[in-house]
């Protein structure tokens, strides 16, 4: 994958990550293929996925390429940094290494010891929640070299944290009524995310089609449905139908308003 590449393609390769991450849910395919699907979102350095046991208090990692230490760090302290609870701020879609204070950053052994040691300069942190709220794990993905920007992979991640969610939350998970009442146990640090989990924002983007995906991306650039179709290969009635549902499901009143809610996922045209 290059520099280059254009959103369109990122959100491509997003879409075979959300498959694998699906086949991994039900079991017919690990989670190895998922980090190696990602790739092909963003070439990186070292990824994880980390389930959070919460009567062990500490997270397992599933699939990853960290180095011993780092993973051991990940597992049993990682929940315990400075810089998790920005993390887990709920108006967050993952926490980008560039986007941390550095003051946070000279506070946060997990960069200074371990990070900063493998040479890592970019890359982010994405928790991840069950449907019903409860915290079940975490993404990590870490890069030697700074990223460009405005970069297509932040929406591309955003877009993946439900399915990535169901790859890594257990198999047997409890009753809709009790899970509320165990959030605050599951919970590492803070608060119960239940409430901010369930939020309309924070899971409803997950639900777009990859060519819903695509023609919102266009949106950003405010082409018509004449121009989309023509760039997409189809017709502009069947652009009318996707704006429509585009609407319907980010529940916004108008094409401005469904893209500036991509603009603020980061999501833009491919040229």
């Amino acid at each position: 994958m290059t520099a280059e590449r254009s959103t369109a393609d990122v959100l491509d390769a997003a879409v075979h990550v959300r498959e694998a991450a699906r086949s991994a849910a039900s079991g017919t395919a690990g989670l190895d293929t998922v980090l190696a699907a990602l790739s092909e979102v963003m070439e990186y350095d070292h990824a994880s996925l980390a389930r959070w046991d919460p009567l062990r208090r500490r997270h397992a990692t599933l699939a990853g390429s960290y180095p011993d230490d780092a993973t051991a760090y990940i597992e049993t302290r990682l929940h315990r940094d400075p810089v998790f609870p920005v993390l887990r701020s709920p108006a967050r879609g993952g926490l980008w290494l560039g986007d941390v204070p550095r003051r946070l950053l000279a506070a946060s052994p997990g960069f200074r010891d371990v990070l900063s040691p493998l040479g890592i300069e970019d890359g982010v942190a994405q928790c991840l929640f069950a449907a019903d709220g409860r915290y079940v794990g975490m993404l990590n993905v870490s890069i030697r070299r700074p990223r460009r920007t405005p970069d297509p992979a932040r929406a591309a991640v955003t877009l993946l944290t439900e399915a990535l969610a169901a790859a890594v939350a257990p198999r047997t998970c409890p009753p809709p009524g009790e899970a509320a009442d165990r959030a605050a146990a599951d919970a590492p640090v803070g608060r119960a995310p239940a409430a901010d989990a369930r939020r309309p924002d924070a899971r409803r983007h997950g639900s777009l089609s990859p060519r819903e995906l695509q023609v919102l991306a266009e949106l950003t650039y405010g082409r018509t449905n004449r121009e989309i179709a023509e760039r997409l290969y189809i017709t502009p009635r069947t652009v009318g139908t996707h704006v429509e549902h585009i609407l319907a499901k980010l529940d916004v009143p108008n094409r401005a308003a469904a893209a500036a809610r991509a603009a603020a996922w980061g999501i833009g045209p491919s040229r």
